[in-house]
Parts: C-alpha cells; structure tokens; sequence
C-alpha cells in the first residue's frame, strides 16, 4: 500500500528534496502537484515524472485520488492550507515551521483532529535511527547528569534580497527558518519545556525587518539550558553538543546529514552510526514514517501537539528579541 500525495507548490525544498525522497520511499508515490500558474506546474511535473499537474490548490485538495498532502508555501500560508487541506480529507504534512505562531498552530492541529488526519510538522531530522540513539545513550548514564546544550544552525544567502525568507509578514527571519531546530531539539533532548528565553538578535532593515542571525539562552527546570545561534546572513555550519556531568555527545550535522554520534568521556572518543547511517535520506525517512503513521502502523515520532508547544517557544524567542528582555514561556 503506497500512501498518494499532492505537492502545494514547487518551492526549492519540495523540488529538490521531498519530491525526490518520496518517490524515493518505499510507502509513498507523488501524484500531482500544484502552483499558482499552469506552466509552472506542468513544467515541474514534466521534470520529476509528476502524472497531474494543477493551477490552483484548490484543484489540488479537491482531488479523491490523492490521500495526503506536503505544503511547502510561505510560512503565512501554512495555517489556511493545512485547515482546506484537512477540510477535505487529506493528511498534512507542513514545512516548519507550522505557523506564524502558537495560536494558528492550535487551529491547524485542532482542524486535522476533527477531520480524523494525520498531521505532522516537516522536521525530518526526527526520523532519523540517531534521534532515539542519543536518547539512549543520555538514559544509559553513560554521559551522566544533563547539564547544558549547545546548538547552532547558519547560512548566508544575504545576498537574495527577495527570497520569501525576507519578507516579514510572510513569517522570515532566522528564527522561523532554522532556529526551530535547534529549539526543537532542546526540547526532545531535555524531555521538558523550557520556562523562559532571553535571546538577542541582528535585525535588517536591508531584509525587511526580519532577525537576520539570533543568539539566545533557554531556560529549563533544575538548571539546565540551551545556549543557541541561528542565522542566514553567516557562514554555513550546523551541529549540537549535549553536555553532561561525565561526558558529552557530538553530532556535527545534527539536522542534514549522517554524521555519526561522537561521544567523549573520561575513557575516550567512540563513535556511533558511521556505518548504520551512510546513506540514509531523512526526507525518505520522514515519507516513510509519515505514510505508516497515516495506515496506523506506527505512531509518529512526536504528536501533532509538540507543534503547538515549539511554537510557544519560538514565539516567546521572537519577543524577547524584539523587546530586549527575557521572556517567559506560555505553558
């Protein structure tokens, strides 16, 4: 059984890596895909072997053959096509991050809910065989006591001044693009939510106003935090290290690639995973797991609720920011 899905726009993500990555899996296959103009459409599908090809979403959504849908669009467009898309029968899966805020998240997830579909934010690093590893290796002991988290995650493309990244009622800026990894992460390392940010940030008014690189401080109970940074207009790098009271964890592409777990304690340096995780495809994984999630074999790595509580994290990141203050956490 191959779960039938229909692409909501052809953004570069979709185009290079989900698309392929479904086609790529062994429970999915990509029936159509929509944008808001015919030729761009049917170019994109003549380009991936895609059989339909839409002018309007709508088409799309509206299409009985077509079991779940990937929305790649503009931040601002996540909350509105994941509530049509759940309205007609469809499962979602939305590119983080899931909305503009908390509230809007809430809504999506309540509308999948009472439309009985599957809904799932985009974070494909949750699938990969490391996520669970490194939560044994935390409850092994092995590191011992959890005392702090470092996370970073940054690009530069400053230079493309109209990227959607840029536009600020769209839902730009660092913190909305890559932060949320680094903050999600906290969040299913530590097993906790946070109570409170302080987190300082470069706005541009060259990018619209948008925070272009944030740093920032997450607190959790018993005194363990996240010190993170995140931004598009510095040199690429990505990565976490996990502390502990006897040892830490390393993992040098923690979001995008098959790094293997590094771990270091008073007995040395190992490594984890070189061998299990060459090759692997977080974005196949992430179909994977999705479609078994959808034909209830298997349970989602994180429910469709942990949206809603990374949402209340990063919005209380983006205050903080903007008003220069810590910021407490709504619980």
């Amino acid at each position: 059984m191959k779960l039938r899905w229909g692409i909501i726009g052809s953004a570069n993500i979709a185009v290079k890596s989900v698309i392929p990555a479904i086609q790529k899996s062994e429970r999915g296959e990509v029936v159509a895909i929509a944008s808001r103009g015919i030729e761009k459409a049917k170019e994109t599908a003549a380009k991936l072997n895609i059989p339909k090809a839409y002018d309007s979403y709508e088409e799309l959504v509206a299409d009985p053959e077509i079991d779940a849908v990937y929305i790649p669009l503009p931040n601002h467009l996540h909350k509105e096509w994941t509530i049509k898309a759940a309205q007609a029968g469809k499962h979602v899966l939305c590119e983080k991050p899931a909305s503009l805020n908390a509230e809007e998240t809430a809504q999506m997830v309540e509308a999948c809910k009472q439309a009985g579909v599957v809904f799932a934010e985009a974070f494909m690093y949750r699938y990969h065989p490391r996520v669970q590893r490194v939560k044994d290796i935390i409850a092994s002991g092995e590191i011992g006591e959890l005392r702090a988290i470092n996370a970073r995650f940054t690009f530069n493309n400053a230079g493309e001044i109209g990227n959607v990244r840029y536009k600020s009622e769209w839902g730009g800026g660092s913190i909305y693009d890559v932060g949320v990894y680094p903050l999600s992460a906290a969040r299913w390392i530590v097993g906790a939510e946070p109570e409170a940010v302080t987190v300082h940030a470069k706005f541009s008014e060259a990018h619209d106003g948008v925070d272009m690189m944030s740093s920032g401080l997450v607190e959790f109970a018993d005194g363990v935090a996240l010190t993170f940074d995140c931004g598009m207009w510095a040199i690429y790098r990505e990565g976490i290290e996990i502390l502990g009271s006897d040892g830490r964890i390393e993992l040098v592409g923690a979001f995008k690639d098959n790094s293997p777990i590094v771990v270091y304690t008073n007995n040395g340096r190992r490594e984890e995973g070189a061998a299990e995780f060459e090759g692997l495809d977080t974005y196949t994984l992430q179909a994977d797991g999705f479609a078994k999630a959808v034909f209830g074999e298997a349970a989602l790595p994180f429910p469709a609720e942990d949206s809603i509580a990374n949402m209340r994290l990063v919005d209380a990141c983006l205050a903080s920011a903007r008003t220069k203050s810590r910021v407490l956490v709504q619980q």
